[in-house]
C-alpha cells in the first residue's frame, strides 16, 4: 500500500529550483517524438555491371529540407511543412514530393574507381499514414551502370543528410559485405567493390558507443523524462544506482533479444507504453515520499519496454556482419552512459546540494513529478489517439 503524504509546506521555492524545472520541461513538452533517424544507404552491385540503391530515410523531413543542423524535427522553422506532409497518404506525398525526388540521385553522390555514376529513379515506397507522432520511414530505390571492371566505390551524401549508414551487398548476397555508420561530419566512403574490408573493429566500437549515447543524450526525451524521474524520488547515490542498474539490466536482455530477431514488438504498441511507464513513475513519486521495496521490480518491467524501443531503432539501423557483438555491446555502453550523464546533471544541479533540505520534497519532487506525469500523459495520448 503507498504511503501517501500530503505537503503544506509554505517555504518559499527557490527561484533557481524554478528555472531548473523549466529547463526540463520545456523541451520534453515541445517534442513532437519527430526523432530524425539516421538514414540507411544500400548498395547493390551485380555482377553484369548492374548497380542499384535503395535509401532508408525520412522522406518528409528531406522534402521539407530539414537537415543534419536539427535534432529533432521540432527544432525547424520548416516543421509545419513537416507536420503537413506527414499526415498525407503515399499517393499524395510522393506527388507533393516530386521536385524532393527528382534531386535524389543526385544528392547522393556514386562514384566508380573516380567516374560519377548516373543513377535513376526507380520509384519510392511510402508506408501508409500511420501514428503521426512516430517517423515515418520510406525507401527509395536508384539505379545504374557501373563502369567495366570497376574496382571501388565511393559514396558522398549530401551535407544536410548528417549521419547515416552505408552498407555494400555483393552479388547474390542477402547481408551485407561491408557496413559503416558514418557520422556527422563525415562526408564520404570509399570501399572495394569486391571483397571490401571491414573497419576495425575499435572504429565499429566507437561508432555506435557514439550512436547509443546520442540515443540518450540529446534524442531521447522520453528515456531522459524516465530518468528523471527516478532521480526525482531518491536524489541519493545508492537508491539511484539500484534503480539504473534494474533498469540496465532489463533493457540490455530485450534489446539483445530484439536485435536477433527472438523477440518483435511494433513501436506502436511499444511508444505508449513507453510513455505510460514515465506517467507510473511519475504518479508513484507524488504518492509517496519515499523508496518501496518493490520499486527496483517495477523499473526492471518498464525497462523491459525501453530495451524493446532502441532494439527498435538499432534494427532499422542494422549492425555490420562479423562485428555484431562489438557493435551491440557498444550501443548498449552508449545507453548507459547517456543514463549517468542525465542522473549526473541531476544530481550536480539539485540533489547533491539540496536533497536534504526541508522543502526539497515540496519545491522538487512534487512539482518536478507534475511535470513528468502531464508530459508523459501528453505522449501517451498522442501516441494512442
Amino acid at each position: 500500500m503507498f504511503e501517501t503524504k500530503i505537503y503544506r509546506n509554505s517555504c518559499k521555492i527557490p527561484g533557481l529550483l524554478i528555472l531548473w524545472l523549466l529547463a526540463i520541461a520545456w523541451p520534453a513538452l515541445q517534442a513532437q517524438a519527430h526523432e530524425l533517424r539516421p538514414a540507411i544507404v544500400s548498395a547493390h552491385a551485380g555482377t553484369d555491371g548492374t548497380f542499384r540503391v535503395e535509401i532508408s530515410f525520412n522522406f518528409e523531413a528531406y522534402a521539407a529540407g530539414i537537415g543534419a543542423e536539427h535534432k529533432d524535427t521540432g527544432e525547424s522553422a520548416n516543421s509545419g511543412l513537416y507536420d503537413e506532409l506527414r499526415a498525407l497518404e503515399p499517393a499524395a506525398l510522393e506527388r507533393r514530393g516530386t521536385a524532393a525526388l527528382a534531386r535524389l540521385s543526385e544528392d547522393y553522390l556514386f562514384e566508380a574507381d573516380g567516374v560519377p555514376i548516373a543513377l535513376r529513379l526507380t520509384g519510392i515506397r511510402i508506408p501508409a499514414t500511420g501514428d503521426t507522432g512516430l517517423a515515418r520511414i520510406s525507401k527509395a530505390g536508384l539505379a545504374g551502370q557501373l563502369p567495366p571492371a570497376a574496382k571501388t566505390l565511393k559514396l558522398t551524401p549530401p551535407p544536410e543528410a548528417g549521419q547515416l549508414v552505408f552498407r555494400l551487398f555483393e552479388a547474390g548476397e542477402d547481408k551485407p559485405a561491408y557496413a559503416k555508420l558514418l557520422p556527422e561530419g563525415q562526408r564520404e566512403v570509399e570501399v572495394a567493390l569486391s571483397g571490401p574490408e571491414a573497419q576495425p573493429v575499435w572504429q565499429t566500437f566507437a561508432d555506435y558507443l557514439r550512436l547509443g549515447f546520442q540515443h540518450i543524450v540529446p534524442k531521447g526525451l522520453d528515456h531522459i523524462l524516465f530518468i528523471v524521474g527516478l532521480f526525482l524520488l531518491a536524489a541519493r547515490l545508492r537508491p539511484l544506482l539500484w534503480q539504473v542498474t534494474s533498469f540496465t539490466l532489463a533493457h540490455s536482455v530485450t534489446l539483445f533479444l530484439g536485435i536477433a530477431g527472438i523477440i518483435s514488438v511494433p513501436g506502436y504498441i511499444v511508444e505508449p507504453l513507453i510513455a505510460a511507464s514515465i506517467i507510473y513513475v511519475a504518479v508513484e513519486n507524488l504518492m509517496t515520499s519515499r523508496l518501496h521495496v518493490w520499486r527496483p521490480f517495477v523499473i526492471f518491467s518498464f525497462g523491459l519496454l525501453h530495451g524493446l524501443g532502441f532494439s527498435g531503432v538499432l534494427a532499422e539501423i542494422g549492425l555490420p556482419e562479423g562485428q555484431f557483438a562489438a557493435a551491440l555491446i557498444a550501443f548498449n555502453v552508449g545507453v548507459e552512459i547517456g543514463q549517468i550523464t542525465v542522473l549526473g546533471a541531476c544530481f550536480l544541479a539539485v540533489g547533491y546540494w539540496f536533497h536534504a533540505r526541508s522543502w526539497y520534497r515540496s519545491a522538487v519532487t512534487v512539482p518536478g513529478s507534475l511535470v513528468v506525469a502531464a508530459t508523459g500523459t501528453f505522449w501517451f495520448l498522442e501516441r494512442t489517439l
